[in-house]
């Protein structure tokens, strides 16, 4: 699908806030929270009043703070390199990374000791070494996500058509509601399984409510009440904050 059409672009100040406000060919509003970079931006439909945008600002301020200030949190990253002794993680738990170089084709296993064990060929590239381990998550992935939507889809009583699975910068997860598809963020493969059905859930719940609205929330609080708190959790050290 190509990009959305941009009509213009206005920066509005509310409550000590300065965001920018992208006025697009879309249907709903959507807010994006960047703590990183500390930037605040709500793409709105083309028409929609300035005022209506101002009461959407306004009723998400808290959620804005409290993401806005997550940016002190976020510790720097460093560069993996794909060699051993590394820390990976793997379903919320950190593995110390063994590089076993074998004349065999690649592969990824946790021993016992809570070793992560990256198989490669002799001389494998860094790329080739984070091509393997990405290809790992993502098939681990690819076998967890049909079983939770297998699970809920009877009880929310939604049928999802089809599902990926994709590096994100800015989502968790995604929902095309016309083709009943989610996408889900091959990052997920590092936290704790309960966050990872967190997210399956919430893509799930927009085939029930497109927006972020009171219904949306009723829907969350009904199938997973602890919602909340996985929300927090997953987002509390990310710069990672929309879903």
């Amino acid at each position: 699908m190509g990009k959305r059409k941009v009509f213009s672009k206005q920066h509005l100040h509310v409550s000590g806030l300065e965001i920018l406000v992208i006025r697009k060919n879309v249907k709903n509003l959507n807010l994006r929270v960047y703590p990183r970079e500390q930037q605040i931006r709500v793409s709105v439909p083309r028409r929609i009043p300035e005022s209506s945008v101002i009461k959407f600002i306004q009723s998400k301020l808290s959620w804005i703070r409290n993401h806005l200030s997550n940016y002190r949190e976020v510790p720097k990253r460093v560069p993996l390199q794909f060699v051993s002794g590394e820390k990976h993680l793997f379903q919320g738990k950190e593995y110390k990374l063994l590089v076993i170089e074998k004349n065999e084709a690649p592969r990824v296993f946790v021993s016992d000791e809570n070793i992560l064990c990256l198989q490669v060929r002799p001389e494998s590239s860094q790329e080739k070494r984070s091509s393997v381990l990405k290809e790992w998550y993502r098939a681990g992935l690819k076998e967890e996500i049909p079983l939770l939507i297998e699970k809920w889809e009877k009880p929310m009583g939604v049928l999802v058509n089809e599902f990926g699975v994709k590096l994100m910068k800015t989502r968790w997860g995604t929902c095309n509601i016309r083709d009943r598809r989610i996408w889900l963020n091959l990052e997920l493969a590092k936290k704790r399984p309960e966050l990872l059905e967190y997210v399956v859930v919430h893509e799930m719940v927009h085939l029930l409510e497109r927006l972020h609205n009171k219904r949306f929330y009723t829907f969350m609080s009904t199938f997973l009440p602890e919602w909340k708190n996985l929300k927090d959790e997953l987002n509390g050290r990310s710069t990672i904050s929309d879903c």
